[in-house]
This record gives structure tokens, C-alpha cells and sequence, in this order.
């Protein structure tokens, strides 16, 4: 386990990351999202992430459904405010966001005060929990003044008054987050998509200025959203079809995988956690398969041969990744 920033607050090295649990892309049943967390938990996964965005609070209803069997004292859970979820009447889905859920909400943007407030409650009540151990703002690129003004103050007054173990912004964008690590008190960051073997721009500020300030980072989407798990014609990336470049770059970097006897998804997992500011590694699961597969690749050894082919073929920058 490892302590995010100087919170207390602990983690496994290999997380949890909920959004398929709220019917992501495609639904699922409650009881394909329980196999999911019990063959994660059997794995040793013990940092589960979630948010109110999720499937429209889908997610946060079966991840705390699913974690009632264990001890409270020996797991993690994380959620998000900044979206607000209010009633909505009418037919349709949710689609438009990427859920597979009945529309029987609307989202509202909120990092007031009362918003984070009202938000963290909400969530509480769906996961079935008296306190959640981490809370993250979620996505506030283009609610910057209240996020900095309002929001991260009321967390800090979560934290504060022991509601929350550890505060963080969570977000797919680098500059915001390193403003959070440098002008605010934030234990953790979560980057999603910007520190993988494609996309290395969390290097660049980010993860020097958590080191230096010892705040940690938690990397989500470290497979850029399916094209460095699967790399094939129509793989996405960054939620959308991947650019031909970028396909063309992921299968040959997964030619030299298979010449070292290692796979993609272990050396993309590999890389995200090779850096010494990174926490934990998110991976998305919505299956029993895809728990174990992500914990045999987490574990798996990735030869130092494949990391030196890497670089000296332009695939990767010479100063990044593992030695």
C-alpha cells in the first residue's frame, strides 16, 4: 500500500477505476459489476474509484453494493464532486455522455460551497457509506475560478473536519492539475490519458512538481482508452478513432513487446508505474476476466531490452519510462 501525499490516506499500487460499473459505452448486469470487484479484491485491489458521472450515480450504487460484504477498515474508496445530479422527466439515455443508463437524471456543473457539500452527501448515500477516503474535484477546465475560489476550499474544510482523508482534482488535461500541486494543499491529483507510452505530457511539469511538493498522482487511463490495450483498425483513443499515426505507432510497439515475450498492456501499466510520483495506476474493469487479466499484467516483468528498443527506435523519449 502507499500513502497518498501526506494524508494518510493508503492505496494499492494497482487501482479500481469504477466508470464501467455505471454501464459504460454498454451495459452490464449487477451481478457481471460484483464478480468484477470480488475477482478484483481476491487480486489484492484494494483502492476503489467512482464518481456521480458515472452511469448517473449507476456506478457508486454497485460499488458500494459490492464492497458491503468487507471490512470498512481495509479498503479505499474515491469519489467526485463537481457535477451535480438532479432529477430529470422524460424518455431517452445517456448516450451523449457515454452511458448505457436511462437518462433519469441531468448533470449540473457546481463547485460552489454548498455544491461539493451537497454533491459528496448524495454520493454518500449511494454508495451505502458514513465517509468516503478521497475526494476529488472532477473535470473543472472550464469552471476554473469557481473550482479555485469555492471548491477546493470546501474540501479543504471536508478535510478539515475529518469527513474526508484526502482532497484532489481529478482531470485529462495537465495544466490545471499542476496549478492545484503548486498553489493549493491537494494530497493527490488523478491525470487521466497523459502519462501513457503515446502521450507523455504529464512529464513535462506535472509529475516534477508533485515530487517536489509530495503530492501524489494517481494515473488513470493509461491505456488512452482502449488503443494501447487492443491496438486494431477502429481502436479508440482518447475516447475517439484513433488517428493512423497513433495506431501505427501502438503496433509496433506491440511487435516489440511480443519479441521480448512481454504484452502492451504490461508495459503500458509498467510505465505509468514506473514513476516515482505515481501512487497508483487506474485500470477500468467491468468483468471478472478483465480484473485478473489487469493484475496478471501489472505483475508481469517487462524486460529491460524492450525499453532500450523503445527509445532507440524513436518510440518512446529517451528520458522517459523505466531504466
Amino acid at each position: 500500500m502507499r500513502t497518498l501525499g501526506r494524508s494518510g490516506v493508503e492505496v494499492s499500487p494497482l487501482g479500481f477505476g469504477a466508470a464501467p460499473l455505471g454501464n459504460l459505452y454498454t451495459p452490464l448486469d449487477d451481478e457481471q459489476a460484483g464478480q468484477a470487484l470480488a475477482a478484483a479484491w481476491q487480486r489484492g485491489i484494494r483502492y476503489f474509484d467512482t464518481a456521480p458521472h458515472y452511469g448517473l450515480g449507476l456506478s457508486e450504487r454497485r460499488l458500494g453494493a459490492a464492497l458491503r460484504p468487507y471490512d470498512r477498515a481495509h479498503y479505499t474508496v474515491s469519489t467526485k464532486v463537481g457535477r451535480r445530479l438532479e432529477p430529470a422527466a422524460g424518455p431517452g439515455d445517456d448516450l451523449a455522455h457515454g452511458f448505457a443508463v436511462p437518462a433519469t437524471h441531468r448533470r449540473v456543473w457546481d463547485f460552489s460551497a454548498d455544491g461539493v457539500r451537497r454533491t459528496l452527501e448524495a454520493s454518500l448515500a449511494r454508495l451505502g457509506l458514513d465517509r468516503v477516503d478521497v475526494v476529488y474535484l472532477h473535470d473543472p477546465d472550464d469552471h476554473a475560478e469557481q473550482a479555485f475560489r469555492e471548491g477546493y476550499p470546501a474540501l479543504e474544510g471536508l478535510r478539515a473536519e475529518g469527513v474526508v482523508g484526502a482532497i484532489g482534482a481529478g482531470m485529462n488535461q495537465t495544466g490545471m492539475l499542476t496549478r492545484f500541486v503548486r498553489d493549493t494543499d491537494v494530497d493527490v491529483v488523478l491525470c487521466a490519458g497523459r502519462y501513457t507510452l503515446l502521450d507523455q505530457s504529464a512529464g513535462t511539469e506535472l509529475l516534477p512538481a508533485a515530487a517536489e511538493r509530495g503530492v501524489s498522482v494517481v494515473l488513470g487511463g493509461v491505456f488512452n482508452s482502449g488503443l494501447l490495450a487492443d491496438p486494431r483498425p477502429g481502436a479508440t483513443y482518447d475516447y475517439t478513432r484513433a488517428p493512423q499515426e497513433l495506431l501505427d505507432r501502438a503496433l509496433r510497439m506491440r511487435a516489440v513487446a511480443e519479441r521480448y515475450g512481454t504484452t502492451l498492456r504490461a508495459a503500458a501499466l509498467a510505465f505509468a508505474a514506473a514513476h516515482p510520483a505515481v501512487a497508483c495506476v487506474l485500470t477500468g474493469l467491468r468483468s471478472a476476466a478483465q480484473a485478473h487479466d489487469s493484475a496478471d499484467q501489472f505483475a508481469a516483468p517487462v524486460p529491460a531490452e524492450f525499453w532500450r528498443e523503445l527509445r532507440e527506435s524513436g518510440l518512446l523519449p529517451r528520458e522517459e519510462g523505466p531504466s
